[in-house]
């Protein structure tokens, strides 16, 4: 019987292992990815703008990754931002990511403010650059919980809190943008006790490139392309290229491609002109494919007027 468990444990902790150490060297252990990165612009990118006056607008994203397999990465974020004036636009974006359970956790929690300053560069479009400067809470459970508790790779827990700060620039008409960040400029080491792991414990600079683009067929049909590409040193770049279609300014639906990774589908419905949900499903297409039935991710967007200042929205919604 304690044989028969103790089996059972090891084989349930090199599963865990599996996954923390592949999703390192995958995305070099770092900035979790979304697929629906066109509601999600201002945790990565602090220059995303509405200039929607007397309006905060609200989000809320949760990916569930890699489901079926143990240990997998789940990801929350919200955001929260909204103009003061013409020139400046102000938020908040929060983001908890996690991987592993039970036996071995990696908690890391980002809480960043993010300022936006606003040029004009002509009549129809404006160019916003941006700060975020937060910090970082990363916790990692894996002392007591092995199998064997010497073992040099996962020695001790780590609790630490590190500074994080930030840029981005953002070029946007009613059409199209195009915006390029670094959401932390600061490099920090995490698993700095660790013999094997310290190659894998290192907070590494992230670069986004982010693009879209909305071309109306006819009054009722919209198309918006758009596409985020993401480099971080020791990894390949991570580029994601979508296709959505919007329907009557209510419905839209869409494909998605990450290279060499997954196919997504997406689907999103404006309930309201002030609250969306959109979905999206990943089909897994690399070798991983044969270890996880696919990720999940679902979108929450509320927009609340200030003080009366927006009856509803009474201009063509906001399509990025």
């Amino acid at each position: 019987m304690t044989s028969n468990t103790n089996s059972k444990m090891q084989k349930y902790i090199f599963t865990v292992l599996c996954v923390v150490l592949f999703f390192n060297m995958s995305i070099a252990q770092q900035d979790p990815q979304f697929t629906q990165y066109t509601y999600n612009m201002s945790v990565v990118n602090p220059a995303y703008s509405t200039t929607d006056f007397g309006v905060i607008n609200f989000g809320a994203n949760y990916r569930k990754q890699w489901t079926n397999t143990i240990g997998s990465p789940r990801t929350l974020s919200f955001f929260a931002h909204t103009p003061f004036n013409d020139k400046i636009e102000m938020g908040v974006t929060f983001t908890t990511d996690q991987i592993g359970q039970d036996v071995i956790e990696i908690n890391e929690k980002n809480i960043n403010v993010d300022f936006a300053y606003l040029l004009n560069i002509n009549e129809n479009s404006k160019l916003s650059l941006g700060l975020k400067a937060g910090f970082t809470l990363y916790d990692s459970a894996f002392s007591g919980k092995l199998i064997n508790p010497n073992d040099p790779t996962f020695t001790n827990n780590v609790n630490q809190v590190y500074p994080a700060i930030g840029a981005g620039a953002y070029y946007f008409t009613n059409q199209y943008y195009v915006g390029f960040s670094a959401p932390n400029f600061l490099r920090t080491t995490q698993l700095d006790d660790a013999v094997v792991a310290t190659k894998q414990g290192k907070e590494e600079v992230h670069f986004y490139m982010i693009g879209g683009y909305v071309y109306p067929v006819n009054e009722n049909l919209k198309l918006k392309p758009s596409f985020m590409a993401r480099a971080v040193k020791g990894a390949p770049i991570n580029l994601d290229v979508s296709l959505n279609a919007l329907i009557h300014d209510r419905f839209e639906a869409g494909l998605s491609y990450r290279l060499n990774d997954a196919i997504s589908g997406i689907v999103g419905f404006r309930v309201t002109p002030s609250f969306k949900v959109a979905y999206s499903y990943d089909a897994t297409i690399s070798d991983f494919s044969n270890y996880n039935n696919g990720s999940h991710e679902i979108v929450l967007l509320f927009d609340v007027s200030l003080f009366g200042l927006k009856e509803g929205y009474k201009k063509s919604p906001r399509f990025f």
